[in-house]
């Protein structure tokens, strides 16, 4: 018997690991479910997880070091996300444990999600409705059509990709800054990042989060954008410096911008940008639809399908170093 331990509070799996996805998780082991409803301290998680083989892991959810010490019989570690930062992948070689990830199934979600802050700041529709909601009359302003403006996606990964898709149905051109790729698609230019922040009406940042992109976005940056573009955010809080976005929108550096992420918990918008008159923000809700959560809840049910099996998991990170899985589990490295 192999006990699974999923961290997902109640109201977190509601949302991230849908009932007929656990159904098919308890189906191939015991699950143990966790039944608080705040985020898990460590020693709350080393307990409730304590004699457990398999923990699936949500992106809350960290793993440091300290975790694989306390936890002798954890073999695998199945995160319900692509981000592992905050597992100790290092800890978890020592350990012998096996680290896997869940593939993006979140680009349609995000890209519509992109979208739909496009429309609402060339628009002003939260505005008038937050002025309707509060008994005012709104402001009549003159709108901006998405047809004809120019999209600059920054980051040409899976979402922008699915991005520049839509926008080019959209009839928008298209913009793209990425120097891991080299693009040869038909509506797609790719150009410097200089060039596309200083040409873009919407600068949409999906850059990934490493060490090179820290501060990516930063005062210089929004100087060099023009004065009625909209920067929008929907990678991670580390890639922008908050204090010169917010410069800039006191400054009008910039027409607005619509944030996703930030550096507050959880990587949601940080509230003194989401609560700026020009920012439309949402807490980190770019992926969350039913299909997205799907998607990545199943991952891990076919992970740990795989595992039981004496298989090695798509998405495994570190199988060279996970000897204490591969032994449990009868993997081959």
């Amino acid at each position: 018997m192999t006990d699974i331990f999923l961290t997902h509070a109640p109201e977190v799996r509601a949302n991230y690991y849908p009932e007929h996805t656990l159904e098919q998780l308890q189906a191939l082991d015991t699950v143990r479910l966790n039944d608080s409803p705040t985020l898990l301290s460590l020693d709350e998680l080393v307990e409730r997880a304590d004699g457990c083989r398999i923990i699936v892991a949500g992106r809350e959810a960290a793993a440091p070091a300290e975790l694989f010490e306390r936890l002798p019989q954890l073999a695998a570690i199945c995160r319900v996300a692509v981000d592992i930062r905050n597992i100790d992948v290092n800890a978890a070689n020592k350990h012998g444990v096996l680290v896997t990830r869940a593939t993006p199934g979140f680009d349609t979600s995000v890209s519509e999600w992109v979208i739909g802050v496009m429309i609402d700041l060339a628009r002003g529709i939260s505005c008038a409705a937050a002025d309707y909601w509060q008994g005012k009359a709104p402001k009549i302003v003159m709108g901006r059509e998405l047809r004809g403006a120019t999209l600059g996606i920054v980051g040409y990964g899976f979402i922008g990709r699915r991005l520049a898709e839509i926008a080019r149905l959209l009839q928008m051109r298209v913009l793209v800054s990425d120097p891991m790729v080299a693009i040869d698609e038909p509506g797609v230019e790719q150009v410097s990042f200089d060039h596309l922040v200083q040409t873009a009406d919407y600068v949409v940042c999906l850059a990934p989060a490493v060490e090179q992109t820290q501060n990516l976005f930063r005062r210089e940056v929004f100087q060099a954008m023009r004065r009625d573009a909209f920067f929008i955010n929907a990678s991670r809080g580390e890639l922008v410096d908050e204090r010169d976005l917010l410069e800039a929108l006191d400054h009008k550096l910039i027409a607005g911008c619509a944030l996703d992420v930030g550096r507050a918990l959880d990587q949601m918008p940080s509230s003194g940008l989401a609560s700026h008159p020009r920012v439309i923000a949402t807490p980190h809700i770019g992926g969350l639809t039913p299909e997205a959560s799907q998607h990545q809840a199943m991952d891990t049910v076919r992970q740990v399908k795989a595992l039981l099996a004496g298989q090695v998991p798509a998405g495994a990170v570190n199988l060279q170093h996970a000897t204490r899985a591969c032994s449990i589990f009868g993997l081959q490295q």
